[in-house]
């Protein structure tokens, strides 16, 4: 899964989570959101490694 669909499933878990109160729904989300932010990150690293590599 990329970083981005992550970051999507993430904040909508969150929101159900506290729309019903539950909290548990609620941290899978934001660990899921935080999930995402890591594999851009990796990503965005990873790009940059090849492109210098490049030159």
């Amino acid at each position: 899964m990329s970083g981005t669909t992550d970051k999507v499933k993430g904040t909508i878990k969150e929101t159900v989570g506290k729309a019903t109160g539950d909290k548990s729904t609620e941290a899978e989300g934001k660990l899921d959101k935080a999930k995402g932010e890591v594999k851009d990150a990796a990503h965005e690293a990873k790009e940059h490694v090849k492109d210098t590599l490049k030159h």
